[in-house]
């Protein structure tokens, strides 16, 4: 079978990919399954996924038109092939020309035995529910045994994603929140990760400046900026908490067990869970700081050091401080758990949706039981 799953380049949609081409062999270990990803993200990730036999990779620019042989290197034929379902959403086509065009051709393209179909459908089997864990390679692993040696609370910390600087916290506010940290645990170490470089695929959107100022504001500060991402992730594995506003790379932190406390906020709420790994959102007010407008409807930004999102301002970020320092002692303490980070993450959560829980979504509706 085929996961078709060609979406927009952020790390955390190849990580649901592989999620899902998980689901599929675990439902019928026989299976050889195959998986399409979009260039320029984060390919290595299936490579790292023992469950992906068959990989391939397609240039699409989802504001553009694709060209009509954007598939012929892929075969055709297959018994099942399940697309991302967002290639089938009218509000989605309607955004991403180049994706309804994609999806287009992949309609024409594979031929089945089975069905073309979307994940989630009822068929193929599929079974839910499943931990995650990349098989990162073993130079990477000694590598950030030598670069992290020894067994002591260690926190990283990614102070933003791919997206315009305006939508994650100022430098000022990453250095309290940094400060608090420092002052709860004295001997711990921070590493520091990013990518400055932009190779097409993703970039932090910090400089060196302000990764350099970060270090400063620590005791003891370890870069794992502008390393392959398999060292990245390697380094994350060694620590106890990986600490970020919203972004894709934390869904790849918890695929290496590494539990995430997410100053939540922007566009979505998070959606990926890794059964067995532990996490905790720190949530805005929504009424104070609005944000989970979805696509293309973001708020107004506020004046904070230049234009900020409200979810990730000054403001939002020194109320909150108290319990960014609570949620990394429930994650360093040893006594985090997946279900309770479940049932209390979305006991905080629905409130914040009046209700709608039709509007909460998670990659294989993990989320429905706790609500």
């Amino acid at each position: 079978m085929l996961v078709n799953f060609v979406y927009c380049h952020p790390v955390g949609h190849a990580v649901e990919a592989v999620q899902y081409c998980l689901g599929y062999k675990l439902a019928d270990p026989t299976r050889r399954v195959g998986l399409v990803l979009k260039a320029n993200t984060a390919v290595d990730l299936a490579r790292w996924c023992p469950h992906v036999d068959d990989l391939y990779t397609v240039d699409v620019d989802v504001f553009g038109q694709p060209t009509d042989d954007v598939l012929a290197h892929v075969p055709a034929d297959w018994d099942w092939v399940v697309d991302d379902p967002r290639g089938h959403q009218p509000f989605q086509r309607d955004f991403f020309p180049g994706l309804a065009g994609y999806y287009d051709i992949a309609a024409a393209h594979f031929r089945t035995t089975g069905e073309h179909l979307v994940v989630g459908a009822p068929r193929p089997s599929y079974r839910a529910g499943n931990r995650l864990d990349l098989a990162l390679p073993d130079d990477a692993t000694a590598w950030a045994e030598e670069l992290l040696p020894g067994d002591r609370t260690t926190i990283a910390v990614m102070p933003g994603g791919s997206g315009p600087r305006w939508r994650y916290p100022s430098l000022d506010s990453w250095l309290r929140v940094l400060r608090a940290l420092a002052d709860r645990w004295p001997d711990a170490r921070f590493v520091l990760v990013g990518k400055l470089a932009d190779d097409g695929r993703t970039s932090t959107t910090f400089t060196r400046d302000e990764f350099d100022a970060m270090a400063r504001a620590v005791p003891d500060a370890v870069g794992a900026v502008d390393v392959p991402l398999a060292r990245q992730l390697a380094a994350v594995q060694r620590c106890g908490v990986f600490l970020a506003p919203h972004t894709g790379f934390a869904f790849a932190c918890m695929a290496v067990g590494t539990p995430w406390l997410a100053i939540a906020g922007n566009d979505w709420a998070e959606y990926y869970f890794n059964p067995g790994v532990p996490f905790y959102s720190v949530l805005p007010d929504l009424e104070r700081f609005p944000c989970y407008v979805m696509l293309g409807n973001n708020p107004e930004p506020v004046q904070d050091d230049g234009p900020r999102s409200p979810s990730m301002s000054a403001e939002r970020i020194d109320g909150d401080l108290d319990e960014i320092v609570r949620g990394a002692e429930w994650l360093l303490g040893g006594q985090a758990d997946f279900d309770t980070a479940m049932r209390d993450h979305f006991a905080r959560l629905e409130p914040l949706f009046a209700g709608r829980t039709d509007a909460m979504f998670s990659v294989d509706n993990l989320h429905l039981r706790y609500l």
